[in-house]
């Protein structure tokens, strides 16, 4: 109960504050590439209800025609606007509308797509989809550099699931049984300090 308050509170107060730099980002997305503003995706969501993700669009419309669903280093088809707004993860802050909508919580174990959730062991699925989904949580934060990794990697599609999918689901299970709201305030104070370090270091 108190999470869920906690969650109403700070996304309806963060929409709130962060209009004007919502509307300057969504204005330079349309005036970069052609096509929609938000980008929306179907994840697996609490006791594994599909919802719609949103996103600002950081690629071509036609990005899932041209490459697979996880993003890779220098993916050609990030757009000008996209490589800023994803390296300052300005991408994810229409998130904040669905937590207040309650599809997700500010932390939680971070929603995947069903071809990725189908790979889940039957075990460890039931522990991370019996609570919502979230904007960060400690696998995100490991795992920050991630398009980096796969760059670096012959066969991304395969060392994502063979590797850095099961050491992401041990971080999620972890924060799952552990969690609390004030495990909660200091996840959100690592990821707001730990996106100011990669931002500034750029």
């Amino acid at each position: 109960m108190a999470k869920r308050l906690f969650d109403i509170l700070a996304s309806a107060l963060g929409l709130l504050l962060l209009s004007p730099l919502l509307l300057f980002v969504a204005l330079w997305i349309k005036w970069d590439s052609p096509g929609p503003v938000m980008f929306r995706q179907e994840r697996v969501g609490r006791f594994g209800r599909p919802f719609r993700i949103h996103k600002f669009r950081s690629m071509r419309v036609d990005a899932p025609a041209l490459g697979p669903q996880i993003t890779i280093g220098e993916d050609p088809r990030i757009t000008a606007s996209g490589r800023f707004i994803r390296r300052s993860k300005l991408d994810e802050l229409p998130q904040l509308w669905d937590v207040l909508r309650g599809a997700m919580s500010l932390v939680g174990p971070r929603p995947e797509v069903p071809r990725y959730v189908a790979l889940y062991p039957p075990a460890l699925r039931e522990i991370v989809l019996s609570v919502r989904p979230g904007i960060t949580d400690p696998a995100s934060l490991a795992f920050r550099n991630e398009s980096e990794l796969l760059a670096a990697s012959a066969d991304p599609e395969r060392t994502y699931v063979e590797e850095i999918l099961p050491a992401k689901l041990a971080l999620m299970v972890d924060y799952v049984e552990s969690a609390s709201l004030g495990g909660d305030l200091r996840w959100v104070w690592r990821t707001v300090a730990a996106v100011w370090w990669r931002s500034a270091r750029r």
